[in-house]
């Protein structure tokens, strides 16, 4: 089964995109981000017309996530992260998928740093990790997949010096995400793709995407039970010079 974690950057203005992603890939499980939309205004009704049942927690103009499954539909698990009950953001969804756990994850961008978004990015990633923690003690198939805004090495991005000062690539951003792993999750590309170099996200800006400067911020994280059914893992890299595209590419894992 291949599982997808997309960042479609507002879903109203990608839907054809997504509509030709699900259509053309056919994933058994996508996680998507950043859809910026309302729960009521959700396209829910065109997603199941290409053969996805559908979860979502949305955001007006922000933020949302939301996880959809071929030929069935997610029974959702959690929305939001405990520990935090003045955050409103929508950006934690989980769901059980036929036995399979999977959470669709919009981390904190953190920028400008330092400063209160910085810390809340690192807030939010602890809660994360308390979580994770819960998921790993259940002995479950999980996988954590989403926009973790975290860069976590220098092989991981086009130019460390233009990046040095960003809240993604900063040492607290890095070590939180280090431990998260250290946890016993399996960075499924990092694995698959040791060297380096894979990019998932290039800017809309100063021609990015024309000179391949990039970064890898998606990712997918395999608990012990889905890190033995790993196959593959990979970018489909092609959908983000398509026409009106999303900044991210959808970032994939295929599990047995």
């Amino acid at each position: 089964m291949k599982l997808v974690t997309y960042n479609v950057n507002g879903i109203k203005a990608r839907l054809p995109r997504l509509i030709e992603y699900l259509t053309e890939a056919q994933p058994d499980i996508v996680c998507l981000q950043e859809i910026k939309c309302s729960d009521d205004t959700f396209p829910a009704a065109d997603i199941e017309a290409a053969g996805y049942g559908v979860v979502w927690h949305g955001q007006k103009g922000f933020n949302g996530v939301a996880v959809l499954a071929r030929g069935r539909t997610p029974v959702e698990r959690q929305r939001g992260l405990d520990g935090e009950a003045e955050d409103e953001h929508s950006r934690y969804l989980e769901c059980d998928v036929d036995g399979l756990v999977v959470a669709s994850i919009y981390l904190p961008n953190g920028n400008p740093q330092p400063g209160p978004k910085f810390d809340y990015k690192l807030r939010w990633m602890e809660r994360l990790a308390r979580r994770a923690q819960a998921l790993l003690a259940d002995e479950v198939p999980t996988v954590l997949m989403g926009d973790y805004n975290v860069i976590p090495n220098d092989d991981d991005t086009f130019s460390v010096a233009a990046m040095a000062d960003d809240a993604l690539m900063q040492p607290e951003s890095r070590a939180a995400y280090r431990r998260l792993l250290a946890q016993g999750w399996t960075d499924a590309l990092r694995t698959r793709r040791p060297g380096g170099g894979v990019w998932t996200f290039w800017d809309y800006q100063a021609g990015a995407w024309q000179r391949d400067a990039g970064f890898r911020i998606d990712h997918l994280l395999l608990s012990p039970q889905a890190a033995d059914r790993l196959v593959d893992a990979g970018v489909d890299k092609d959908y983000r010079g398509r026409e009106k595209a999303s900044d991210h590419a959808p970032t994939w894992v295929r599990l047995t």
